[in-house]
This record gives structure tokens, sequence and C-alpha cells, in this order.
């Protein structure tokens, strides 16, 4: 994006909604940002992606709602670039498919303020295409046509030229018309389109909230009314609707229509994240820790200058490599600086982040806890003298050291980071699951639990909560929590399989 003063507008398509599907572009706009001007279908977490100091502004509204109005939208787009701020102006869908982009575009041209413009995915493609209805098929179709059944309110009568739709024929897939779906409908018929013509609502398109009905012209509406269908739907018209039977890939998934909290910190999330929604997930990111640096860097950064020193340094978690060598690295640009120490791992993801840096792991225990570690240790012979670092987080569990302690170690502990409290929310986070409530929440550690529930939020009803491991469960009983899922394996991988054998569990019973 631009470095000078000068402001610039970009009216980013945010896309339908499943955040894989926000372009790379976007993506970049978005984390270079000043000013976030986003609408109601632009996806929040998103916003995770935006700068600590960005300013956030929420314009969008509902169907029904009164909220920000367009020229106020085209005010402050114009106000903010002109004090030289880098805005964007996050647009769920694309900025020029049926969603006032054009006008806004506009309005900031009129104005003489450079503007770029991002394209989305339109829900329009993505929303047939998540529902297993492909909108071109050469045995159905040579054409489609895109319309909204959301007009101008200002407007006398309809622009739709429903006689031109009836003769046109094809695949025709309507925006934004789901609370009209019984007019329109009904002029279609007037129109001549046969009643028998195979039609397919999809609503929240790409999410894990994805919903699909079908029907005819003649009886959708009536379909729609006692489903209660509401916005935002795509609607879809067309012999193609039949291919959902055989091409439907989505709503397959294990844990569509789940909406699972994930508290980890921000820049840990998306792990977590990507793969429950990879199983139809739909994910809340609502962390309750972040990664601050220790409370005495300068005493954590001796002990590093002076790691060589040592026979073993044990990483406890991915954190704690992670600022051991980023200190490292600024020391010494030679890895063999390090000298003959060895090296044992907790966890799979501490491990892997130790052979990021070209080192060998050791030591690495069954079982990722602390206790498994000292019981490796013993497996090894006498550590007696041996001289070992700890690198951990401030306030950890000090098994571990007292563990190596007994068998005659002498362990330094170096305080590489602080699991501080999450206070922000830029992604309204809190708001959702007020709102819409959740099937499940996420522990992974014990900090997350006690964060958690430090935030005092309400707990929606029917809420399980799944734990990486043993400790984290105990941390939550201990709390007053019941501990519904339990990963056997205590990593990530383990965590997500234990959760999807739960309600794979939960839908035998029920069937």
């Amino acid at each position: 994006m631009s470095t000078s003063n000068r402001g610039k507008v970009y009216l980013v398509g945010a896309g339908p909604g499943d955040v894989g599907l926000v372009t790379l572009r976007a993506r970049e706009c978005i984390e270079n940002a000043d000013v976030i001007i986003y609408d109601h279908l632009a996806n929040p977490e998103t916003l995770g992606w935006a700068r600590d100091d960005a300013e956030i502004i929420y314009v969008g509204k509902t169907p029904g709602e009164s909220r920000t109005n367009q020229n106020e939208i085209n005010v402050l787009l114009l106000e903010k670039a002109r004090q030289g701020k880098q805005v964007v102006r996050l647009k769920g869908g694309d900025p020029f498919v049926f969603g006032r982009g054009a006008e806004e575009a506009q309005a900031i041209a009129d104005a003489g303020i450079p503007f770029e413009i991002v394209p989305g995915i339109t829900s329009s493609i993505a929303g047939p295409a998540y529902a297993g209805i492909p909108i071109t098929h050469r045995a159905h179709n040579s054409h489609v046509t895109f319309f909204t059944g959301h007009e101008d309110p200002a407007k006398a009568e309809s622009a739709i030229d429903y006689a031109a739709l009836a003769k046109l024929g094809g695949t025709q897939v309507m925006l934004m018309g789901v609370e009209r779906l019984g007019s329109i409908t009904s002029e279609m018929l007037k129109h001549g389109v046969r009643g028998e013509l195979p039609v397919a609502l999809v609503r929240w398109a790409t999410t894990g909230q994805q919903e699909t009905l079908t029907g005819t012209l003649r009886d959708i509406a009536q379909k729609a009314v006692a489903n209660g269908f509401a916005a935002p739907a795509v609607a879809v018209f067309g012999e193609v609707v039949g291919l959902r039977d055989q091409l439907n890939w989505y709503e397959k998934r294990p844990l569509l229509g789940k909406r699972i909290v994930v508290t980890r910190t921000r820049k840990q999330a998306s792990v977590l994240s990507s793969k429950l929604r990879s199983l139809g997930a739909d994910v809340i990111e609502l962390p309750t820790i972040r990664i601050e640096p220790p409370s005495d860097l300068r005493e954590f950064a001796q002990l590093v200058q002076d790691s060589h020193i040592y026979d073993w340094i044990v990483f406890t978690s991915a954190n704690g490599v992670e600022a051991f060598f980023n200190i490292f690295f600024k020391l010494y640009d030679d890895a063999r600086e390090i000298g003959a120490v060895r090296i044992a791992a907790i966890g799979p993801a501490t491990a892997q982040r130790v052979k990021d840096f070209h080192l060998h792991v050791d030591l690495q225990p069954k079982e990722f806890v602390a206790e498994d570690v000292v019981r490796e240790f013993k497996k090894q012979g006498s550590i007696e003298n041996l001289k070992v670092l700890v690198v951990r987080a401030e306030k950890a569990r000090d098994v571990l050291l007292k563990g190596l302690s007994a068998l005659g170690a002498i362990v330094d502990e170096g305080f590489a980071y602080r699991n501080v409290p999450e206070t922000r929310d830029p992604t309204g986070a809190r708001k959702q699951l007020a709102t819409l409530g959740a099937d499940l929440i996420t522990f992974t550690s014990s900090s997350t639990v006690e964060n958690f529930l430090a935030l005092a939020l309400p707990w929606p009803k029917g809420m399980l909560v799944a734990s990486i491991g043993p400790i984290t469960s105990q941390t939550a009983r201990d709390k007053g929590l019941k501990v519904a899922v339990e990963a056997k394996r205590h990593d990530i991988d383990g965590l997500v399989e234990a959760i999807r054998d739960f309600f794979a569990g939960k839908a035998a019973t029920k069937s």
C-alpha cells in the first residue's frame, strides 16, 4: 500500500464468509490499513489481521434495520482519506456485485481521492458451489443471469424484467431477495416460468452455519416460510439445482452446524481454527491470552547468551522456542554458537519449532507433560550435576524444575515470555458468543481456562468444554466446569480428533 501521507481508499471485497476465500490482496490491505470501515456481511474474523492501532468502524445493517445510511458512509470514507489515512472499505462478497461499491467509488472519484478496487469472491458463485450446484453445465445451460431481489426502495416499480427472465431461461441467481421470495416467484410464474423449475436457497453460504433448502418455483417460497429461512441467502433457479444430490460436498462435513469457540492466542488460533473449519465447524476466535515479553527480558537474554554452558536445554512450548531463538540470532550469527548442548522438547509442536531452526531434538517424551520429561530423563541415566536450562513461561507449573532438581541436576529457569489476559476484542467475538451461543469451547492450556472465566462472560446455554489434556481438564474442573471432551493425544491434532469423535458419537446415538 502507499506509504505517502496522501490518503487513499481501498474498496475491498471480503468474500462470501469463509475466511479461506479472502484474497491475498484483501488481507494485505487489511494488515496495512489505518482505518477499516466494514459491513454486516464481512466476516469479522478478518479484522484480526488489522494492526493493533487501526481504527475499526462498523457501518453494517441487516434487513429492516436502520443504521448508517449510504451518504454517511461516503462522507466517512472521504473524511478519513482527507486526514491522510489509508482507508479500507471492507464489503461482503465483491464490492461491485450488488453492493453499492460503485456508488462509493463514484463519490471517492468525484472528490479527487485516490482509490483502488480489490475484487472479492461473490456469494452468487461461491454459495451455489458450496451447496454442490454448478451454475454452468454443458448439459443444462449456456448462460447465467444474476439479479438482485433487493432494489432501491425509492423506485416506484421493479426494474426486474420478469418477462425477459422467463424468455432467457438458463441458470438464474438472485442475491438479497429471500424476504421478497413470495412476490418474486409469483411474478416469475405469471410470466410463464414453469412451476416445476428446480430452485435452491443457500443460507450463510460458505460458513459453518450453511443451510440449503431445495424445492420448485411453485413451492420454494412456502417452504422458506415453513423453515424460517431468513437472509442472508442466495437463490438459484435452474436445472443445475438437480446436480446437488450428486455434487453436495460441503454440507457432508462432520462438524457442519457446530459452533466452536477457540481461546488460543490470536497468533496461534489459526492452526486450530483452520483444522476445525476444514471439518465444517463455524469457529468463533475469542483469544483469552496474549504472549508478551518476560518481566525481565535482560535476564532472559543473558541466559540465552550463556546457553552454550548448559548440558541440556528443555523447551516446554513453541512460544518458548521462538522467544529463545529470536534473541539467540540477534546475539550470534551462527547456530554452532549454542555449543554441544542437547535439547529436550515437550510436545510435537515444540519439537517442530526447534527443527525449524535446523536443530536436533534429543529427547521428546511420549506424553506432552512435564512429568513425562522427568521420567524420560530418569531413563537416560544419571543427570547429577548436569546443568539444565528450562525455557518456559512466567508463572508456569514448577513440576519440571522440582523433578529435575530431585534427580541432582543444576537447574536454571529462563522465563521466555508471559501469558497475559487478552483484553482486546477487535472482531466482536464476545458479542458473537453472547448473541449466537456455541456448542463447544476449546481450552488448550490452564491459562486459557482461567482467563476466559476472568472475562465473566455469560455462559451460553448448552456450551460444552473440550480440553487438550488432563492438566487443563483439572484446572477446568477446579473452576467448576464439567469437561465433555479430553484429547487422548495432548496436542492440536489430538484435540481436533477428540472433538470429531465426540460429535460423531452423539450423531450415532441420535440415529
